[in-house]
């Protein structure tokens, strides 16, 4: 299994990034998706390149603001995935990680380029 982690400060507040990151159905930071949709605690999208995908949502802690998450249906054979998000408030902004666990470690590459992307879309949306 392996683990990919992305840490950051970002200049925002952690309640501006947490209200992108907890509305589980919005899709505009995450560029290979056009739509998500929501029953009960599972999400479905198709992503571009990877097909469909379902991800159960395990928490979403406004409170402590932490979003974790599981792709239970893919058209690959993951073996196990877990992604954690968590927002720390800081003076200057906010930490934001984001930590996916993924097996077999072939899917790691590609994991970590979703991730990296989604990232850059999360600056992008925030920015604007």
């Amino acid at each position: 299994m392996k683990t990919i982690n992305i840490k950051k400060r970002l200049p925002f507040s952690a309640q501006e990034v947490w209200d992108v990151i907890s509305d589980v159905e919005r899709c505009d930071w995450v560029p290979a998706v056009e739509k998500i949709t929501l029953e009960g605690d599972v999400r479905s999208f198709t992503m571009e390149g990877i097909g469909e995908v379902q991800e159960k949502i395990i928490k979403n802690d406004t409170e402590n603001m932490v979003l974790q998450y599981s792709a239970i249906k893919t058209p690959s054979q993951v073996e196990h995935h877990l992604a954690t998000i968590s927002i720390s408030m800081k003076d200057d902004g906010c930490d934001f990680e984001w930590v996916s666990e993924i097996a077999p470690d072939q899917f790691s590459e590609a994991i970590r380029s979703g991730m990296d992307i989604s990232f850059q879309g999360l600056i992008r949306v925030l920015s604007s």
